[in-house]
């Protein structure tokens, strides 16, 4: 007779991914998952794995229900340096404001912890990195038929000088900086790539 599980292993698996998430998987030990999850060491262990899978999965979980979501938003959006903005404005109001102030990014934490070792974990850092980046240039090139681009601004230099801003933003959330402070470095880095207005004679 199939062993019947008594329990959402979606449910679980989301209150380990927050767990992973607010404290890192190196701090986290098996006895702090099943106090989060309400399920025993043999449950977690038949369902999931070791620790290892169960961080892996919620790692992908997270890229999942949240990371490529908003990479593909950006990418389809269209409208040029305006999604760039609006992508960022969601982003700096996910880190500092809600229920999830604080946490920075699952994907970005890795890179700061331990975790990033792992040939898996890298695997998917690698393949978010490459979707943003790509979403970026996407957005950018978006811009630039539209008029938006300053001339000398290199599409895919650019895009990965913004992956690494949404990194730094990550990263500065996490240390608590203000979300103002964040908006306004944003918004600096983006006018200096626009076209700049034509001049008065």
């Amino acid at each position: 007779m199939p062993d019947i599980k008594h329990f959402d292993p979606d449910a679980a698996l989301e209150r380990a991914e927050h767990l992973f998430w607010r404290l890192g998987a190196a701090t986290v030990s098996i006895q702090a998952v099943t106090a989060e999850t309400g399920l025993n060491r043999s449950s977690l262990y038949a369902t999931f794995g070791g620790k290892r899978q169960l961080y892996l999965a919620a790692l992908r979980r997270y890229v999942r229900e949240r990371a490529r979501p908003a990479c593909e938003r950006l990418a389809g959006d269209g409208r040029g340096l305006p999604a760039v903005q609006e992508a960022f404005d969601a982003l700096i109001d996910q880190r500092c404001s809600g229920a999830y102030a604080g946490w920075g990014c699952m994907l970005v934490n890795a890179y700061a912890g331990g975790e990033a070792e792992d040939p898996d974990v890298r695997a998917l850092l690698d393949d978010h990195h490459r979707r943003l980046r790509d979403a970026m240039a996407d957005a950018l090139a978006a811009a630039r038929a539209a008029g938006q681009l300053a001339r000398h601004v290199d599409i895919d230099a650019t895009a990965e000088a913004l992956v690494l801003l949404a990194y730094g933003v990550n990263l500065r959330s996490r240390a608590g900086a203000a979300a103002e402070t964040l908006r306004r470095t944003v918004a600096t880095t983006l006018a200096a790539l626009e076209t700049p207005p034509p001049r008065a004679d």
